[in-house]
């Protein structure tokens, strides 16, 4: 049985954790915000920007990207704690981001807007380059959700939740992306938020399943850590699977409000790789 701790709670729709130097970070879709969370629980507000989706990555220089999914903008968290516009998105809609270890930021976006009932339109990844360039590397992902780089920077992984895979890319020289491919069929699967080990496998969160599964590349489960609501999104800090979780209550009105939680999971395989 899973040793499940709570490491927070009362929050709304939490998701994008994060783990940078000693700490844990999440945004709180529901309040704005971004915070940072030490080992006892004790958390803080880092920064706020009112938007939803409201999801982060880490620079190589330790500098913060915020994408403000409202204002079709990435932002950056400078030292002084003020927000500058790293790079123009173009548009609204915008949902989670990866940073490789070469400083590409990859940001992706569904083609429609699931909480105003439009018809599901598919969704695609953009690169924003170190020198701020902005262009679309992948299309037709029917719902992009969690991404993650291989410690090698080799390869982008992809959650595609409507069609409940992972979708494997090849990273080229210059950013982009090619030899599209499905890195694991998961079945019943919905997967969110995502996360790689030092062994090569995806944890991924799922809210209608209400666990957080790990799989190998081609989809055999490996592991599942069952929850008792929606799992959102999971980032590996060292060899702690961090898990953020809320109960749902649909598009309409997202989730129940103070179901928010934070929980930490021992696992066997520590972190490799991006977040």
């Amino acid at each position: 049985m899973d040793q499940v701790r709570t490491l927070l709670t009362g929050r709304g729709l939490v998701e994008s954790p994060r783990w940078h130097g000693d700490r844990l970070y999440f945004s709180d879709w529901s309040a704005g915000e971004v915070l940072s969370v030490d080992p006892a629980g004790r958390a803080e507000v880092v920064a706020r920007v009112e938007s939803l989706p409201l999801c982060t990555g880490w620079l190589p220089d330790g500098r913060m990207l915020i994408v403000a999914s409202a204002q079709g903008k990435l932002l950056r968290l400078e030292p002084d704690g003020a927000l500058s516009t790293y790079a123009d998105l173009g548009r609204s809609g915008w949902n989670d981001i990866v940073v490789d270890g070469r400083g590409n930021a990859y940001v992706n976006g569904a083609g429609f807007d699931p909480t105003a009932g439009e018809e599901p339109k598919p969704g695609r990844v953009c690169l924003v380059t170190p020198d701020g360039v902005v262009r679309e590397v992948a299309d037709d992902i029917a719902f992009p959700n969690g991404m993650a780089v291989t410690a090698d920077n080799g390869t982008l992984i992809v959650a595609d939740s409507y069609r409940h895979c992972l979708v494997g890319f090849d990273i080229d020289a210059d950013g982009g992306l090619s030899n599209r491919r499905v890195w694991a069929d998961l079945g019943e699967g919905t997967p969110d938020g995502i996360c790689i080990d030092a062994e090569g496998a995806v944890w991924f969160a799922d809210v209608p399943n209400k666990w957080c599964r790990r799989v190998a590349e081609g989809g055999e489960v490996l592991r599942t850590v069952e929850l008792d609501r929606g799992g959102f999104a999971c980032v590996l800090g060292g060899s702690t699977l961090f898990v953020v979780t809320a109960q749902w209550r649909g598009m309409s009105e997202m989730v129940a409000p103070g179901s928010g939680q934070v929980l930490a999971v021992e696992v066997d395989v520590p972190a490799a790789g991006w977040p």
